[in-house]
């Protein structure tokens, strides 16, 4: 069995079609589906259903599919190991983040590039959801997420905390809560609010907040991008709830306050994630060392304090 037949299948499940997958591994369509036969004739079952086109997986296929992501992910690990014992770290950091915490994803990314120039760093936006099935198909190394999350079965996960999430009230300078110390739950809700979508974990965290204060917020504007939230409370009309975070990448508008709300019984944690299964990536352990040299804690709570004067 040779790794590149794995490779083809995992591009023929993740494309659907046996000819993008070729595309993708730069190979002819004739070439990929004889090696994937030839995988076939090697582990005595079928694992693809052929007709006139791709028709998905066997359950055989399903499972030697898991076996490939966890073969592949292992061999790129090994890659990785030798070459960091020959030249140094190399390669390719594949980090994932939920758009709530892309904002604090370069006071990681920057010193680590700093200290390991030769590696390349991909980072994408993920839904939490998302994050939890691309950590258990190895499709990428790490991810920037929230650690308590009781919606989703996160699966066989290591973590290391970051921060908790603190919120603040985000308000037109001569707006009604403005000159408060702390503002309560209920009362902004009855602002003109600005709010990330019900899709977005963060927004589902804001509502059960505004639940044990016995109040539902109702925004005028919702989007799915912390730069559109911003974009639109710039403009004075609005309202938002935001996360401490956030001020590290895009401040306090002019014309603007924040003021702190009332403290929630629990503040979500957000931190580093890796899967728990196989070893452990060599690029996200140099990433985890980076976090431990950093106290993102302090880093947000220094900040929030200059902005609260």
């Amino acid at each position: 069995m040779l790794l590149r037949q794995l490779e083809y299948l995992v591009a023929l499940a993740r494309e659907r079609h046996f000819a993008r997958a070729a595309a993708a591994c730069h190979v002819s369509q004739p070439s990929l589906s004889e090696a994937i036969r030839k995988l076939e004739r090697e582990l005595d079952v079928p694992l693809v259903r052929r007709g006139q086109r791709f028709a998905g997986l066997t359950p055989e296929g399903e499972r030697v599919l898991l076996w490939a992501h966890r073969i592949l992910a292992d061999a790129d690990a090994l890659r990785q190991d030798l070459s960091k014992m020959r030249e140094g770290l190399s390669g390719t950091l594949r980090m994932g983040a939920i758009p709530t915490a892309l904002t604090a994803a370069s006071l990681l990314t920057t010193p680590f590039c700093e200290r390991y120039p030769h590696v390349r760093v991909v980072l994408t936006s993920l839904s939490s959801r998302e994050i939890a099935r691309r950590l258990a198909e190895f499709e990428i190394d790490m991810a920037m997420t929230y650690l308590d999350d009781d919606e989703e079965d996160l699966g066989d996960v290591r973590v290391s905390p970051l921060y908790e999430e603190r919120y603040l009230l985000l308000t037109p300078a001569d707006g009604e809560l403005a000159d408060r110390q702390v503002a309560r739950w209920a009362e902004v809700a009855a602002l003109p609010l600005c709010l990330l979508a019900p899709e977005m974990r963060n927004r589902r965290i804001l509502d059960a907040n505004f639940r044990q204060a016995g109040a539902v917020a109702v925004p005028t504007i919702e989007t799915d991008t912390v730069s559109a939230l911003f974009a639109h409370v710039a403009t004075h009309r609005w309202s938002s709830v935001i996360a401490h975070a956030w001020l590290h990448m895009f401040g306090v508008p002019e014309g603007m306050r924040v003021v702190r709300l009332e403290r929630p019984a629990r503040e979500p944690r957000v931190g580093l994630m890796v899967s728990g299964t196989g070893p452990e990536s060599v690029i996200a352990r140099a990433v985890l060392d980076i976090a431990r040299d950093i106290d993102l804690r302090e880093v947000f709570d220094r900040l929030t304090g200059e902005h609260l004067g």
